[in-house]
């Protein structure tokens, strides 16, 4: 699986991005996906993510009621609308593919800057 991350930028305190993940290729399975961020000097943190089959979706508290995860699954693509940034929300953007238990395939990154 190949996953292709793109939307990021940079955007003021209060505004608004929407990322989006392409996948291609043909994994074994698909459990889930999700998208993850690491700001620097951070670990790596899981900010969403949505199960493939019943759209079961997770929010980190930082970003709950502003961010919003959903999925195509006719186009294989996931994103992520981003409301109310904040300038912590400053990272780069991971999208990931959970084939079972662990997410196993990684996009690029996409940055992510929010200024004030």
């Amino acid at each position: 699986v190949q996953l292709q991350a793109s939307g990021g930028g940079l955007v003021q305190a209060g505004g608004s991005l929407r990322l989006s993940c392409a996948a291609s290729g043909r994994p074994f399975s698909t459990y889930a996906r999700g998208w993850f961020r690491q700001a620097p000097g951070k670990e790596r943190e899981l900010v969403a993510s949505i199960s493939w089959s019943g759209g079961i979706t997770y929010y980190a508290d930082s970003v709950k009621g502003r961010f919003t995860i959903s999925r195509d699954n006719a186009k294989n693509t996931v994103d992520l609308q981003m409301n109310s940034l904040k300038l912590e929300d400053t990272a780069v953007y991971y999208c990931a593919h959970k084939s079972r238990s662990t997410y196993d395939y990684w996009g690029q990154g996409t940055l992510v800057t929010v200024s004030s």
